[in-house]
């Protein structure tokens, strides 16, 4: 690692982490959540349909690979193992995406309900991202 400062990230695993937690997401959104997350925010389904779904779901999804990055650099810095991998991946969920989303949602004064869905969502996304650099490591 002393020629690359950075050290090696595995950019097929950032790729496949990002489409990882995308897909947890559908599933999250979709048959799990869906019709409880649109209520508890407040959309209907016109509002739904007549949003821009391709650039909604392309930044979602740069932003997936933004944080696969930062998972990925993580690891190629620490080189951690299997459990370590895991413990980092649902961390950074449980030590500040969750935090995040929960002190935003205190302000904005969101039901707890929509809190533990969104909470849920990036806890098995990022434990679906961690599974995916212990496969490829």
């Amino acid at each position: 690692m002393e020629g690359n400062p950075i050290g090696e990230i595995n950019l097929l695993a950032v790729f496949l982490g990002a489409l990882a937690f995308f897909v947890v997401g559908m599933i999250w959104y979709g048959v799990l959540f869906g019709k409880t997350w649109q209520r508890e925010v407040g959309l209907t389904e016109e509002q739904i349909a007549g949003g821009n779904m391709p650039v909604i779901f392309g930044l979602c999804f740069l932003f997936e690979l933004l944080i696969a990055l930062t998972l990925g650099h993580q690891f190629a810095r620490s080189d951690p193992s299997t459990r370590g991998i895991m413990m980092i991946s649902t961390g950074y969920a449980l030590g500040l995406m969750i935090p995040a989303t929960g002190i935003n949602y205190l302000f904005q004064r969101c039901s707890g309900k929509l809190f533990a869905i969104d909470a849920g969502h990036f806890l098995f996304g990022m434990a679906a991202m961690g599974a995916v650099f212990v496969w490829l490591r």
